[in-house]
C-alpha cells in the first residue's frame, strides 16, 4: 500500500493506492496552518499499513537533497507554512521513504503515465487557481535544473486595456498575479465561478495564451494538460486555442487540432494525487534495489 498527498493552496488530498496507479481510497483536507492541516493528514494514513509516501506540494519548495531545508516548503505567502519541514513530519511519523515534488509536477507526471499525456515523451502540465504554477515531463521525466521550474511567475505582455496592478507579493504583475483566481477577483470584484462578464474572459485567455506561447516556444511539448480551478470555466479553452493559434501559426509547427493539444486533464482531480502515488512507487522500488544491492 503506498501513500500520496496533493497538498494544495486550498486543499489537501490524500489518497492510499496500489503500484499500478489505482486508488483505493482518499479524503480531501482543508489547507490551514500546519498545527490544524497536519495531524488530519497523519491521522488518515495511520489507519493503512503504507510503505511509502509521494508529496506533490504547493511551493516554492527545496528539493536539494544536499540542502540542510530539503523537504522544506520554503518562501510560500500562505500564513505558517513558511519554512515548514514537510518531509522531516511525515519521515517522523511514518518511518518510510518519502518521495517530495511540487503539486503541479504530481499532476504532470499522473497525467503523462496515466491520462491525456499517456504514450507521450513529453506533455506540460499548468494549473490556473488560487495560485499559477506548471510542472513539465521531458523525455519521460521531471524537468529540473537548479530547482524545480517556477513558470507561474513569468512576465507576460500586459492586455492593452487593464490596468490591475497584479496581486503577486513578489512580482505584482507576473502571470500568476495577473490571471490567477484571486486577481480575476481583484479586478473585476467577483470570483471566477460567479463572474459572467465577456470582456474579463477575453482577458484571462489573453494572459493564458501569452504564457503558453513562451512555453511551447522554450519547451515544445507534446501536449498541455490546463487545469485548476479557473479552467473549469470550459469555455476559456476554444479562446486559449484561437489566439495560441493566431500568435503562433505559420512559425511553429503546430498540431492541426489544438482542441487535442491544449485540453483539460483526463484524470480530473486525481491528477496530482496519481503522480505522488507514481513518485512513491518509484521511492520505494529504489529502496528496495539499495537493500538488494546491500
Amino acid at each position: 500500500m503506498l501513500g500520496a498527498i496533493e497538498a494544495g493552496g486550498t486543499k489537501f488530498v490524500c489518497a492510499v493506492g496500489q503500484k499500478d496507479g489505482r486508488l483505493v481510497e482518499r479524503i480531501q483536507i482543508n489547507t490551514d496552518i500546519p498545527e490544524r492541516t497536519i495531524p488530519e493528514v497523519i491521522a488518515f494514513f495511520r489507519e493503512f499499513p503504507i510503505q511509502a509516501i509521494g508529496i506533490a506540494s504547493f511551493g516554492p519548495i527545496d528539493i536539494n537533497k544536499e540542502s540542510p531545508t530539503y523537504g522544506y516548503i520554503k518562501s510560500t505567502p500562505k500564513p505558517g507554512w513558511i519554512n515548514f519541514p514537510f518531509v522531516q513530519t511525515m519521515e517522523n511519523a511514518f518511518h518510510v521513504p518519502i518521495h517530495f515534488i511540487t503539486d503541479v509536477d504530481g499532476a504532470a507526471l499522473g497525467e503523462w503515465a496515466y491520462g491525456a499525456a499517456k504514450g507521450h515523451n513529453s506533455c506540460l502540465y499548468i494549473t490556473v487557481g488560487t495560485g499559477i504554477g506548471a510542472g513539465a515531463v521531458v523525455d519521460g521525466k521531471l524537468l529540473r535544473g537548479l530547482s524545480h521550474p517556477e513558470m507561474g511567475h513569468i512576465s507576460v505582455r500586459r492586455h492593452p486595456e487593464d490596468s490591475y496592478e497584479g496581486f503577486c507579493p513578489y512580482h505584482r504583475d507576473c502571470i500568476e498575479g495577473l490571471a490567477a483566481g484571486p486577481a480575476i477577483e481583484g479586478r473585476w470584484g467577483v470570483k471566477a465561478d460567479m463572474l459572467h462578464h465577456e470582456k474579463a474572459w477575453e482577458m484571462e485567455a489573453y494572459y493564458l495564451a501569452e504564457a503558453l506561447v513562451q512555453y511551447i516556444l522554450i519547451l515544445s511539448p507534446e501536449k498541455i494538460i490546463m487545469g485548476g480551478g479557473v479552467m473549469k470555466q470550459k469555455h476559456l479553452f476554444p479562446q486559449i486555442h484561437s489566439l495560441v493559434k493566431e500568435k503562433l501559426e505559420g512559425f511553429v509547427p503546430l498540431p492541426d487540432k489544438l482542441v487535442h493539444y491544449i485540453v483539460p486533464p483526463q484524470l480530473g482531480d486525481d491528477a496530482g494525487v496519481t503522480g505522488a502515488l507514481l513518485m512513491a512507487k518509484q521511492i520505494l522500488e529504489k529502496k528496495k534495489a539499495y537493500e538488494k544491492q546491500k
